[in-house]
Parts: structure tokens; C-alpha cells; sequence
């Protein structure tokens, strides 16, 4: 990721593809599969959700980063398998992908026979649970039932995104998907920003314009930026929180 889409709350989908294809740096979340990669805060907050989860045994990641290629060739395969309809539903176009991000993963019920496109990621169990704590660890379910028109992707039970916290907590209780959250946080600026309270800390988090430059008052212990891949910045601000 480069330019305006870098960072965790970069749009990737079919009106936003990636700019060009150049890979994050990249580790592996899981030792028992050093071949799927995750970007490296995501990677690692993944692992601590699953363990907080319980999920070591239960919990085994599918499918994360991948190149323009492999998405090329899963399109293709997926298409000449399963046809149009399907691949439509289940599978984003090259450069459309939120994988060659290096923020999403596909997790699945290890002991099953893992369908790569669809793995079966159930509702109870460690996986429930993993479900329930992902906000807390900065990730979404990125396509929930009901917001197929909105992201242009099936309901997919299995496909989490690394937004990064307090982002995925307001996504989730407020029953957002990203395309919608971004677009509410237009009408925030740095005079008017979101507030938010979580975990002690106090929040506030507004869009830039392209071009524009970040106020200097009103700094936070922490300050974090990232592009959202549509030509803005979403700015986040930490404050410690009054008792």
C-alpha cells in the first residue's frame, strides 16, 4: 500500500482497488502455517485474539495476504469451477481484494476440511467467542449479513479486516461496515471531531481532505493517521480519560 490508501482503514473493494501492487512487510500470525501472512500489528493482535479466545487448537488461519497474481489465478480458478455467480459473491476482482492489503484474514474450524474459498467458521465455540472478542483486538467481521449491497460481497462469516482500535469498536456497535463508517466520518473535521470513550482513554477522530495538513493544538499522548484510499486521512487522536 502506498500514497492515500496506507493504513489500516484503507476501502479496498470494486470502486476502490489498489493503486498499485506493492507488498506490506509481512509475518507470519500462526507457526503452524508460516505461508499465510498478515501485516505485523495486525499478525500479531490476530494471535492474541485467538489465544484469548482459546482458540489454539480449534481456530487456524485460512487465508491471508495475497499477491495480485494468486488473486488473479483464485478468480480464474474459481470462476472456470464454480461459475460466475459464485465467484462474484465470494471472490473480489484483482486489485479489489482486501488481502493484497495484508489486513484481512480467513480463519476456519481446524480438524475440517478446509474449503479455501468458503471455510466453515461456526458461530460457537472458540469461534464464537473469537467473534465477540475481535473489536476489542482491532478487527471486524468485514461482510455481515445484511450489507451485501453496501460492500458488494456475500455474507462471509469467515473473512475478518484489521481496522485498528477504537475504530473496530465503534464499527461494531454501531453496525457499521467500513464503506458506511467512512462515509460518517466525513462529517467530522478537527474543530468537530467523533468522540469516543473506551478502555479509560478518550477519543477523538476526524476525516482531512487530501492536501489538508493535521492540526498542531489539540494533541493526545497518541496520534495516528491512515489513508483511506479515497483520497482522505482519518485522524485519531488519544487522550488519557478523566476519572
Amino acid at each position: 500500500m502506498s500514497g492515500g490508501c496506507a493504513g489500516p482503514l484503507a476501502l479496498v473493494n470494486a470502486t476502490h482497488p489498489l493503486a498499485g501492487d506493492q507488498p506490506p512487510r509481512l509475518l507470519p500470525p500462526d507457526p503452524r502455517r508460516p505461508e499465510i501472512l498478515l501485516e505485523p500489528r495486525a499478525a500479531g493482535l490476530l494471535q492474541a485474539c485467538i489465544r484469548a479466545a482459546g482458540g489454539q487448537d480449534e481456530i487456524l488461519p485460512v487465508s491471508g495476504w495475497r499477491s495480485r497474481q494468486e488473486q488473479e489465478q483464485i478468480w480464474a480458478d474459481t470462476l472456470a469451477k464454480r461459475g460466475p455467480a459464485y465467484t462474484r459473491s465470494f471472490v473480489a476482482l484483482p486489485g479489489c481484494s482486501e488481502h493484497e492489503t495484508g489486513l484481512a484474514i480467513d480463519l476456519g474450524l481446524a480438524g475440517q476440511e478446509l474449503d479455501f474459498i468458503c471455510p466453515f467458521f461456526p458461530e460457537s465455540g472458540a469461534c464464537g467467542e473469537f467473534r465477540r472478542l475481535a473489536p476489542d483486538y482491532g478487527f471486524i467481521l468485514r461482510y455481515p449479513p445484511g450489507k451485501e449491497q453496501v460492500t458488494g460481497i456475500a455474507h462471509e462469516p469467515w473473512h475478518f479486516r484489521y481496522v485498528g482500535f477504537p475504530h473496530s469498536r465503534i464499527l461494531t456497535d454501531r453496525g457499521l461496515v467500513l464503506e458506511e463508517y467512512l462515509e460518517m466520518l466525513c462529517r467530522y473535521h478537527s474543530q468537530r471531531p467523533l468522540y469516543f470513550r473506551a478502555r479509560r482513554y478518550d477519543f477523538e477522530i476526524f476525516y482531512l481532505p487530501e492536501g489538508c495538513q493535521p492540526p498542531k493544538s489539540g494533541a493526545g499522548f497518541c496520534r495516528q493517521h491512515s489513508g483511506d484510499n479515497r483520497g482522505g486521512q482519518v485522524w485519531t487522536i488519544w487522550k488519557e480519560g478523566r476519572a
